[in-house]
């Protein structure tokens, strides 16, 4: 006998370009599709991913008239929803409701998304890893005892395990890119500007952005095309169309030196170095390069980033209205922030080295097309590896470790694209990252579509435990 939850989960592989097929040729209706995945969603409490579920607000939504509407999502932590508790990841924000929904939020909603709460984040978005005090460790479906990556960890965690289709997340620093990574995702972080995000404007290198996490590349294609069917960025060229059989032949670098000097674990390197063979095969030009990146400037990317923890917490009292409790702060915000404060000329000094980094990496570029590196350098860490009670300069060293590639390209204000082409040993999945110049997604959208033609990687992780069969 088939149960409510086996037709839940037998829905469970479908993307979100399959489930608007399936809506269209009315196999199902948008209430049906919308339901299954509430059901989903509580049937994988294992993965903590989900901190504040609006179920009924989302079954009860009328239908928007957008190229989305029918297809379930979540809203990571760190943006408001009108009427919805709003954490950012933190006990020292208390329960605060959002009175408004941010910009980011209105345009997802406009495309037709439905969203079915709030995913898991770490404190203000500044963990590679997704284990905040206030809602607990998020956990990576395809081994529960490690993380799913930051900071759109709760979203990569929901998607990877067939909850939703896709999942907004953001990214400052590598945060759709590394749980992408971590949970065998497709993570598209867009060039700085493609969305329109007027809260950025006033920091002093465009680092942030916003987007989705997938299981399939044409996913992401859909959804970017839903969005620029809204609003095309004024500054970039379009995204589409993107061309499935497209011939253009490309002249890609290779790198799988850590611009930190950290060690790059072998299986990661050996993922990368596969995909450049796929990429030669697909009659791309392929040539292996040192690093085109330094220590110095990976340092400096710290020091922004530590301005940007300062101004975090400096700024959440002014959010809540007198609701944020400062004690309640994670060890490492505080010591993160009070980094910045110990030397603010020194940090002002490496940000305004790093508001040079575009101009350097688009002369990089200038030779090449795209630049091939891991995502990560090492595997998903233990939870608990990356856990923010940590000393500071201990906790700098192991996120070194851990991501030296992504940061880079946000200060770059350019696309980069995490792809599962990998699997380790003992069956963890593993990204590799695509950059290329600022404003072509296209470029790598393309590439990644004849990436996932060539060797398609599974769409869902291994089931939850309390998951239903």
């Amino acid at each position: 006998m088939t149960t409510e939850a086996d037709a839940a989960w037998a829905l469970a592989p479908w993307d979100a370009t399959e489930t608007l097929e399936r809506i269209a040729r009315k196999d199902i209706s948008r209430l049906e599709m919308l339901t299954a995945a509430v059901r989903r969603a509580k049937d994988v409490s294992a993965l903590n991913a989900i901190v504040t579920p609006t179920f009924e607000r989302a079954l009860a939504q009328s239908p928007v008239d957008g190229p989305l509407n029918g297809v379930p999502t979540f809203i990571k932590d760190l943006n408001q929803v009108a009427g919805v508790r709003t954490r950012w990841g933190s006990l020292a924000m208390g329960d605060y409701v959002s009175r408004t929904s941010d910009p980011t939020v209105l345009q997802l909603e406009a495309t037709g998304l439905v969203s079915l709460g709030k995913s898991a984040a770490p404190e203000f978005g500044l963990m590679p890893t997704t284990e905040s005090f206030a809602t607990g460790p998020c956990h990576n479906p395809w081994d529960l005892s490690r993380t799913p990556g930051g900071s759109s960890g709760g979203a990569a965690a929901l998607v990877s395990a067939g909850v939703v289709p896709l999942a907004h997340g953001s990214d400052g620093g590598g945060s759709i890119r590394i749980p992408a990574a971590c949970c065998g995702l497709v993570g598209l972080k867009p060039s700085a500007g493609r969305f329109n995000m007027p809260n950025t404007a006033l920091l002093p290198v465009q680092v942030a952005v916003e987007g989705v996490v997938t299981r399939s590349v044409r996913d992401t294609v859909l959804f970017w095309d839903a969005l620029e069917r809204r609003r095309k960025s004024p500054k970039l060229p379009p995204i589409g169309p993107v061309t499935p059989g497209s011939k253009r032949r490309l002249r890609i670098a290779i790198s799988v030196d850590s611009p930190t000097g950290s060690k790059v674990d072998p299986e990661q390197i050996a993922a990368a170095e596969r995909a450049a063979t796929l990429c030669r095969e697909l009659g791309h030009e392929v040539q292996a390069v040192a690093c085109p990146f330094t220590v110095a400037q990976a340092n400096d990317f710290m020091k922004l980033w530590a301005y940007l923890a300062f101004a975090q917490v400096k700024a959440a009292p002014l959010v809540t209205h007198r609701g944020f409790d400062p004690s309640k702060l994670e060890r490492w915000s505080q010591e993160i922030a009070r980094d910045f404060s110990r030397d603010v000329l020194g940090a002002l000094a490496g940000i305004r080295r790093l508001r040079r980094f575009a101009g350097q990496y688009a002369t990089v570029m200038e030779s090449w097309d795209v630049l091939l590196t891991p995502t990560l350098a090492q595997p998903p860490p233990k939870l608990g590896h990356l856990s923010p009670d940590q000393p500071f300069d201990e906790l700098i060293a192991k996120m070194f470790a851990f991501t030296p590639f992504c940061a880079l390209v946000n200060a770059a204000e350019a696309p980069a694209l995490s792809l599962p082409l990998g699997r380790s040993a003992t069956g963890l999945p593993i990204g590799v990252q695509f950059a290329a110049a600022k404003g072509q997604e296209r470029t790598l959208l393309e590439l990644g579509l004849a990436l996932e033609a060539a060797a398609p990687w599974p769409l869902l992780a291994p089931r939850p435990p309390n998951a239903a069969a």
